[in-house]
């Protein structure tokens, strides 16, 4: 797992991983520091050392400010849910003002949704389809996409990562 110089990870989803050999590279390269090991070790001839299992970053990246909008992240910022059935399967995107009635390509006018919905909706407006809508779409912050990217922790978090993942989340009384 990568952290930045900070010790937060680059992005929680998907988590900032890096292959073995990329991080046995930019140890190497001294572009970061070891945290945290692995019991496995890597050999050649002359040399043998452990596998970097968490590594941080010695120069700060900064993150953006302003998440890319892609549809990838229109997901993320929608839970991977439907917004008007709020169903998380077969899912695509929507404009909710249709583009044949002006409606643009932005975070503001499209969302996430089902299949069955989508083509319920069509090219109507909300009000003509009869659907409701779950929240409005709006432009999210990386924050708020940090936030919901938590919300689905990947298949496998090995034991050495858990002190680096969610330390910034509010504590419970």
């Amino acid at each position: 797992m990568v952290l930045n110089a900070d010790y937060r990870p680059l992005s929680y989803y998907p988590l900032s991983l890096w292959s073995w050999q990329d991080t046995i590279k930019a140890v190497f390269l001294d572009r970061v520091t070891v945290v945290s090991t692995y019991e496995k070790a890597i050999h050649s001839p002359s040399f043998e050392m452990r596998l970097p299992s968490v590594v941080s970053l010695k120069t700060y990246v900064k993150p953006s400010r302003n998440p890319a909008f892609t549809r990838f992240n229109v997901f993320l910022r929608d839970r991977f849910r439907c917004q008007y059935c709020g169903h998380g399967e077969d899912l695509t995107f929507d404009h909710l003002i249709p583009r044949s009635k002006g409606g643009q390509t932005t975070w503001d006018n499209v969302l996430t949704a089902c299949s069955p919905c989508n083509l319920s909706k069509g090219s109507k407006t909300l009000k003509e389809s009869g659907l409701h809508l779950a929240r409005m779409p709006f432009a999210p912050s990386v924050q708020d996409l940090h936030a919901n990217g938590r919300l689905f922790p990947p298949n496998y978090l090995h034991q050495s990562w858990m002190d680096y993942l969610y330390w910034d989340t509010e504590l419970e009384p």
